[in-house]
């Protein structure tokens, strides 16, 4: 029998613990959350892009790889620390160049290494984003509309993105 309570106490007190902890946690997660949105608002509008959709029109998947430069701009008060660059498909990779040195390729997450980017964007500074897209990487089951996403994230998470589109034939 005593070994019966024991059993019961050890579960109940379990389950005190683990909700004591979750009431914890939420609380902190709140308090985090409404400084960080703060953060991610100032931030989201500080990486400006010239155009954020490119449409490449009929590609021929014969003639090979086609790419397309995005100019992107820092245009708050501040430094942005650039923290990752990575693409939705393995299809297409991105190279950043700043300052005339190129870093990449930078591709799909879960297909390779992707490695971190870790840049700063000093306020005014200018970078370029090239995304290159291989319209034979699907083979014949790639002909026909695509879209794909270029990420450019900063050091909140918050992520701009460039879009490709394109339509692929033989």
């Amino acid at each position: 029998m005593n070994y019966n309570k024991t059993i019961i106490f050890s579960i109940v007190a379990v389950i005190a613990a683990l909700g004591v902890f979750t009431v914890l946690s939420r609380s902190r997660l709140a308090d985090n959350s409404s400084v960080n949105l703060a953060d991610l608002r100032a931030n989201a509008d500080s990486l400006a892009a010239e155009e954020t959709e490119f449409d490449f029109g009929a590609i021929s998947m014969s003639r090979g790889k086609v790419s397309h430069a995005f100019k992107i701009r820092n245009t708050g008060s501040g430094p942005i620390e650039i923290e990752k660059l990575y693409t939705s498909c393995m299809c297409t990779v991105a190279f950043f160049t700043q300052d005339s040195k190129r870093v990449g390729p930078f591709g799909m997450p879960g297909h390779g290494f992707v490695p971190p980017l870790r840049r700063t964007l000093v306020s005014g500074e200018e970078v370029i984003i090239e995304a290159i897209f291989d319209p034979a990487a699907h083979g014949p089951s790639g002909i026909g509309r695509i879209e794909r996403v270029v990420y450019l994230e900063d050091e909140n998470g918050v992520a701009l993105q460039l879009g490709i589109r394109a339509m692929v034939e033989p």
